[in-house]
This record gives structure tokens, C-alpha cells and sequence, in this order.
């Protein structure tokens, strides 16, 4: 490339314009104003290492922040409140694996790039108002530089006791938000010596003198994380450890390091047949040239052009004519679209063979290929192949084929048909189409992965109920007379039956005071004759007169109870990518309903606890479920005619998940309080001895309802061997 560029030199002109004279005046004012400068920059090599020294107006309070690109190589620092005064943008270097150096100045901040041959590790250090760079060669550490004080001709001397023996801590993988895969390698030491180049279509990285543990060399498939990535083997080659990047398709990488961590990025690309330098970091990515002719002929410039890519340039007899251009330091592949637009004329690209000619010819000559190319098509014989169907039907396969007549993959003399007990697909047509058909049963003719889905409805009920009262009663076993025959009574409690002449109770029942006693408001009775029916936490007091003719009764009703319930459903399903699958469990309830002819039949309504859900694997390893969740629950306690209702609890919803992850889709939560007051009225309402006229009685429910989704990917292989 030096040479080419040197045969150049001689036919190119460099001429600066008024206006870049007054953008370097007005950054020279800038940089007076800064508080600090950097005045002079000095290269020097000793013992294989490349010193870069730069001199400052005042000293640096730390190591500037620095980071380093691996395609391109580039180490890069940053120098905050400091102006280049240097006068110049660009410094040409050419010493050992350092080319160049750029010292560009924005604002109050200057940033120092050195552009190298190849990755190297490198150290830092402040001598004084100066900073010291070391670039070791590729393959050794760096040395050691961070004593402050120590003289630049001692510089080497560190470097010799520099401690060699890095390691690797972890390798990981990871997708971008862009789908490119990432290789992140954490190192023991951020000067290990990384070099990285292609071996065929894989990318090789090695890391000098480093170790890798016993438990990093492995192969890991990574095919599943859609990126152009698909496996990587770690291993240690003698002294150095070794990761080896196979990606697949046409991709471009690019490598960086900050600190301890290095990061191997490969994106995808789609290759642009008319696109010089294929890439998606910028439009034009060839490497820069100038250019300065005064009425030149076209061809000449497109022969300069062929010297300096080495592309084989086939130029039309038809292009003709002069051009005047000036270019400085634009990419190669943009000073030759600016050329052929400024003439009128379009290029055609073929591997490394680049065919220029003008628009109107070009587009003729491509539409006499495709008219010949359907005209083959029409006179080429045609051919049957048969296609083995392996993980779809064939009747599937042959209606994906020939869906619609406009979007048929094959040609107007083609046929499809199938076979059923084989599974086996027959395709007649010319050797083209059946290519394209041959190419698309091998994309879609794949296993399908499983799905996993558990559910988990968990079901929390809890109860709680107080009963406080009194009740006061008044009973008397003689009526009053009223006159005239009539008697009031009051009360109802008495030991015994009451003679109806006499109004006491008769000598013959007196043994009943070991009997029972009917209670004021009760149709139960208590005592040793009839056992009480549901008298727990309730106490009867009943104080009555020798005679007993008078009796007063006093009934406290103390009732607390508290329940707490858990029910949790757990169906699970498995099933295949997109697709739906359903499990349920549960009762049909019978019912009757009648008939058109007037009789009465038998049907049944289900009440189940039902999971259907339909799984879908994204690119990046997640899944979206379209779920749905029915729990349905008889209530025979409360049924109509024999027939129960039926309690539903559905949820329906479309969900995004991670792998393994777990996930809310729905809730309810029911809440329920409700007070009840028994009382006499007038008395029951008086303040203080009201309480003993009123029963009080509280309801608390509580429900709720959780629905748990659990999706897994079924993985039929280890992906790390």
C-alpha cells in the first residue's frame, strides 16, 4: 500500500483554502485561553518498545482516561482543560507498529489518537510537565510505568521488570439490542497483549502469555441467540489462551477494551451488490485518498483509482470526456461515485471486478439478460424431485407452495402433489425453481422446539365472626286478671305445665325443676331432657321466686370463629412453538332442557379448571404466551331445582417472558364486611342498659385469586460441551 500510495504522491496536489487558514487562527486563539497546552510530542524506540513523550505547559494532576479500539487499531486518550499547541491536527509517524498520530481539539478538550499497525498493550506514566507512553510490541506486556518521578531514559529499565503472566477470569456471551453477538472477556490485567485476525471464515483472538482456566476451555453453541455468532471454543495454545469466533453469513467485527474487560463484537450485514466496501459503519468505508487534476480524461482518474484499491476496472468504450476535481482526504468508493455522477455514468460490481459504464447502457444490457433469462425458461426442460417431509405434513407443504397463483414459487409449466402414507412432496418444474423450492422446504422442514407452560391458580380465603348479646327476659306463671274473664300473661319460661284451674304448677310436676327449662325466645329446650342445638359460648341464668310464679332470665351470647383457607391449582402443559395447546380438569353437571318435540334431555355443563395457551420463541430466547385460564367451582349448597351454579373465574391475556422466568397475569381480590344488630326495640336502643336488649354479631370475607404463568424452553441438546 506504501508503494502504491508513493507512485500517487507525484500525480496528487494538496492546496488549502482561505477559510481552513482562518478556522486554525481562530483555534489557535482558542487554545491560548486554555489553562493548559500540549506543546510538543517525541517518538523513541528502545529495546523493541515505542516511547511516545508529550510535553505539557503544566503538569497533569492524573493519567489522562484512555480506551482502546481493536478494529481499527487505536489507542486514544482524553486531556481535559487542554488545548493543542501544536499547530497541527495530523503528525505522520511510521515507527514501528505506530503510523500516526491525530491530536484533535473540541471545545476545551483535546483527545490524542495513535493509529497502529496492530492491537498492543501499553502503559502510562507522568514525568514532570511531560506524559510518557510505552507501546510494547505485539506478543510482550508493557511495562510497568506507573512510578511518577522516574527519568525517561530509565523508562526501559521498568519495562524489563515488567511482570508477565496474565489470565483470564470469564468469558461471556451476550445479544445486542441490534441482534449482533458479544463476546465479553474479563483479563486479570489490563495490558495483556491481544491480537486478532481472520483464519478463513473465523475470527481468531489471541491473548498473549495469559493463562485460561481449566473450567473456561469449552466449545458453547450459541446459535440459539440469533445472532451471526454461532459457537466459540476457548483453549490454551502453549503460553497463550486462544478464543476461536465462528459466525456465519457476511458479517463485520470490531473490538474494543476498557480496563480489564475486552469486548469482540460481530454484527450482520447484508451484502449491497453495488456497494463497493460492504459494511454498515458509514456509507463509505474505503480508506482515503486526495485527488487534484485539471482537465483530466475520465479514464485516466479511473485508472488512478484501480492502482490504488487494486480493483480490476472495466471501463466502456462509450465513456468519454474531461473533468476538473479537487478532493482531499475523502474515501476511495465516495471520489468514485462523485466522479461517475458527475459524468453520468453507473457501475456494476462482481467479486473484485468493477464495470463502469453509462446508465442508459447498463439498464438496457440488464434487461436483454432477464428477457434471455425467461426465455430459457420457457424452452428449459422440465424436471421432477421428490422432497421427504419430515416435521410437517405434506398436504401443508404443497398449500404453502401453491397458496396464491401470484406468489407461486413456481413457474407457469410447473405442478406440485403430494403423498400422504409416505408424507412426501413432488415438485415438476425447471432446475431454477426447483432450487428455490429445494432451498425453502430445508428452511421451514425443521423440528419444532418445546414449550413448557405451568400454571399455579393459588386460591386464599379467610373468615372471621363475633357474636356478642344479651338477652333479659320476664316470665310469670300467674296470669293477671283483667276482668270480665280476661288474663294477660308474660313470659314463657316455666319448669312445668301450669294448671289451668289454679295457675300454679300441680304438686305432680315438681320433680321437673331437675327437668328443663324453656328459655325466653327459644324453641329449644336445656337441661338433662333435650341437649341444646348449637349453644356453644352462650350461658342461661334464670332466677325465679320460692313460689315459683316469677322467674327473670338472663342469656349472655359470647361466638368468635376464624377460618383460614389455601387451595393452589397446578396445571401444566407441554407443547410445541406456536403451537395451542389446552389441559383441563373437572365435573360435567347434568341438567335437563327440552327438546324441539317437547320432550325433556340431558345435558351437561362443564365446570372445570381449564389452561389453554399458545407459546411463541422471539429471536432473543424470550416467549410471548397468548394465555388463558378458566377456574370454575359448583355450588351445590346453593342449588336451583338440582341443578348447582357454577362459580367462574376466568383471566385472558397475552403475555412477553423471559425463559424460566414467572409472572402475575391476573389477581382479584374480594373484600366483605358486614354488621348485624338484634335488638328489642325502644329498649334495645337506651344508652348503657341497652346492652342487654341487642345481640351484635360481625362478618369478615376475604378472597383472593392469583394466576401464575411459568414458560420453559424444552432444549433436546446441551449447548455447551
Amino acid at each position: 500500500m506504501k508503494n502504491r500510495i508513493g507512485v500517487l504522491v507525484a500525480a496528487l496536489c494538496v492546496a488549502f483554502a482561505p477559510a481552513q487558514a482562518a478556522r486554525a487562527q481562530q483555534v489557535a486563539q482558542q487554545t491560548q485561553s486554555l489553562p493548559n497546552q500540549i506543546e510538543s510530542l517525541e517518538v523513541a524506540e528502545q529495546g523493541g518498545t515505542l516511547y511516545v513523550k508529550l510535553g505539557l505547559k503544566q503538569p497533569l494532576a492524573a493519567v489522562p482516561a484512555s480506551f482502546s479500539v481493536a478494529n481499527p487499531a487505536r489507542i486514544a486518550f482524553d486531556f481535559p482543560a487542554t488545548g493543542n499547541g501544536l499547530g497541527r491536527t495530523l503528525q505522520s509517524i511510521e515507527q514501528g507498529d505506530l503510523r500516526s498520530a491525530n491530536i484533535v481539539q473540541a471545545g476545551d478538550r483535546t483527545r490524542l489518537v495513535l493509529n497502529l499497525v496492530k492491537v498492543s498493550p501499553y502503559e502510562t506514566r507522568i514525568d514532570g510537565r511531560n506524559l510518557i507512553i510505552a507501546i510494547a510490541p505485539a506478543g510482550a506486556s508493557a511495562a510497568p510505568v506507573t512510578a511518577v518521578g522516574q527519568s525517561y531514559g530509565n523508562f526501559a529499565e521498568a519495562r524489563a521488570a515488567a511482570v508477565d503472566g496474565s489470565n483470564v477470569r470469564d468469558i461471556n456471551f451476550r445479544r445486542g439490542k441490534n441482534g449482533e453477538g458479544r463476546v465479553v472477556v474479563d483479563l486479570s490485567r489490563p495490558d495483556a497483549g491481544i491480537d486478532i485476525r481472520q483464519q478463513g471464515g473465523n475470527l481468531v483472538v489471541e491473548f498473549l502469555k495469559t493463562s485460561l482456566p481449566e473450567h473456561l476451555r469449552r466449545r458453547s453453541d450459541v446459535t440459539d441467540f440469533a445472532t451471526p455468532i454461532t459457537s466459540m471454543v476457548a483453549q490454551q495454545q502453549g503460553e497463550n489462551a486462544r478464543l476461536v469466533v465462528t459466525p456465519n453469513g457476511m458479517w463485520e467485527h470490531n473490538a474494543y477494551q476498557s480496563d480489564n474487560q475486552f469486548v469482540l463484537e460481530v454484527k450482520r450485514i447484508v451484502e449491497d451488490p453495488n456497494k463497493l466496501v460492504q459494511g454498515n459503519r458509514g456509507q463509505y468505508q474505503g480508506e482515503k485518498l486526495s485527488l487534484n487534476f485539471q482537465n483530466i480524461d475520465v479514464r485516466s482518474v479511473l485508472q488512478v483509482i484501480a492502482d490504488f484499491t487494486n480493483f480490476n476496472i472495466i471501463t466502456s468504450d462509450s465513456v468519454q470526456g474531461n473533468l476538473t476535481l479537487r478532493l482531499k482526504d475523502v474515501p476511495w468508493d465516495q471520489a468514485l461515485d462523485i466522479i461517475l455522477q458527475a459524468k453520468g455514468l453507473d457501475k456494476r460490481k462482481d467479486g473484485n471486478v468493477i464495470w463502469i459504464a453509462p446508465s442508459d447502457e447498463l439498464a438496457a444490457r440488464e434487461k436483454m439478460q432477464l428477457e434471455a433469462k425467461a426465455q430459457i425458461g420457457d424452452l428449459e426442460p422440465v424436471q421432477t424431485e421428490s422432497f421427504q417431509i419430515n416435521y410437517h405434513k405434506a398436504k401443508e407443504i404443497e398449500d404453502f407452495i401453491t397458496k396464491r397463483k401470484d406468489q407461486s414459487l413456481l413457474s407457469k409449466r410447473g405442478s406440485v402433489t403430494h403423498d400422504d402414507r409416505t408424507n412426501k412432496v413432488f415438485v415438476s418444474d425447471v432446475s431454477g425453481r426447483l432450487r428455490e423450492v429445494r432451498k425453502l422446504i430445508s428452511e421451514i422442514d425443521v423440528p419444532p422446539r418445546q414449550v413448557l407452560i405451568e400454571a399455579r391458580i393459588v386460591e386464599a380465603n379467610k373468615t372471621f365472626a363475633r357474636d356478642l348479646g344479651v338477652r333479659l327476659g320476664f316470665g310469670k306463671s300467674t296470669p293477671v286478671n283483667l276482668g270480665g274473664g280476661g288474663r294477660l300473661g308474660f313470659g314463657k319460661s316455666e319448669f312445668a305445665s301450669v294448671d289451668p284451674t289454679t295457675g300454679k304448677i300441680s304438686t305432680a310436676t315438681d320433680q321437673a325443676l331437675n327437668g328443663m327449662v324453656q328459655r325466653i325466645g327459644e324453641t329449644a329446650t336445656s337441661g338433662a331432657a333435650v341437649p341444646v342445638s348449637g349453644a356453644y359460648g352462650s350461658v342461661a341464668l334464670t332466677l325465679f321466686n320460692k313460689g315459683l310464679t316469677r322467674f327473670l332470665n338472663l342469656e349472655l351470647q359470647a361466638l368468635e370463629s376464624d377460618g383460614r383457607g389455601r387451595v393452589v391449582s397446578s396445571p401444566r402443559v407441554l407443547t410445541a412453538n406456536q403451537v395451542e395447546a389446552s389441559i383441563e380438569q373437572g365435573t360435567e353437571i347434568p341438567y335437563q332442557q327440552a327438546t324441539s318435540s317437547g320432550a325433556t334431555s340431558v345435558s351437561f355443563k362443564k365446570a372445570v379448571l381449564s389452561l389453554k395457551v399458545t407459546p411463541q420463541i422471539t429471536p432473543d430466547g424470550r416467549l410471548q404466551l397468548k394465555v388463558e385460564v378458566n377456574k370454575d367451582r359448583p355450588l351445590f349448597e346453593n342449588a336451583l331445582l338440582g341443578v348447582p351454579p357454577i362459580e367462574t373465574k376466568n383471566v385472558k391475556s397475552e403475555v412477553l417472558i423471559d425463559n424460566g422466568g414467572t409472572v402475575v397475569i391476573g389477581g382479584i381480590y374480594e373484600e366483605e364486611e358486614t354488621t348485624n344488630i338484634d335488638r328489642v326495640p325502644v329498649l334495645g336502643e337506651l344508652p348503657v342498659v341497652g346492652g342487654l336488649f341487642r345481640t351484635t354479631r360481625k362478618d369478615s370475607n376475604r378472597k383472593e385469586l392469583l394466576v401464575f404463568i411459568t414458560p420453559r424452553i424444552v432444549a433436546d441438546a446441551l449447548t455447551l460441551r
